[in-house]
């Protein structure tokens, strides 16, 4: 088996581990319902991998690839080589080292908000002015020239059409 660098980092998201892996994602979830205990779930976000996971799959990897075996002879042969491990905690700084400055805004708006419902249901006073929350603009659709347009609609209606009038010739 060739020996791959796995960058130096505690967890991993699974378009990293795919990319690592060099496979497709659904082959990764296919992997994950095989192998329950690859990957960490997250109540609220996206499943994560630890370094043990990725070594993991690059296993499972060489075991159906180069030695040829099935899935059940993989899941096999791994339980028989390493002995069943504890689940692992991921740490909420592992996580949060992965989450953009754009999401780490929009929790934190979140969790201001959760805070604020709670504030109006233990009966501190709070009124709906005290807080408010603000949805992001929409995202601005392409705008389309007005000849473009109609002339990208004649060749549509033409054949619509011809399939009208085909249509009145077989009754």
């Amino acid at each position: 088996m060739t020996s791959l660098a796995i960058p130096n980092r505690p967890v991993f998201r699974a378009q990293e581990v795919c990319e690592l892996a060099e496979v497709q994602p659904f082959v990764l979830r296919t992997w994950e319902a095989e192998f329950p205990d690859l990957g960490v779930a997250k109540a609220n976000g996206p499943r994560v991998y630890r370094r043990a996971d990725v070594e993991r799959v690059l296993r499972i990897k060489h075991l159906l690839f180069v030695d040829g075996l099935t899935l059940a002879g993989a899941r096999k042969r791994l339980g028989e080589e390493t002995p069943s491990r504890g689940p692992e905690v991921v740490e909420d700084a592992d996580v949060a080292a992965l989450i953009d400055g754009e999401t780490r805004e929009q929790l934190r708006t979140v969790r201001r908000g959760l805070q604020w419902i709670l504030g109006v249901l233990a009966g501190e006073g709070l009124t709906a002015s005290d807080f408010v929350l603000r949805a992001s603009p929409a995202p601005v659709a392409k705008v389309v020239k007005k000849g473009s347009a109609a002339k990208a609609a004649k060749p549509t209606a033409a054949r619509a059409a011809k399939v009208v009038k085909r249509s009145k010739g077989r009754r």
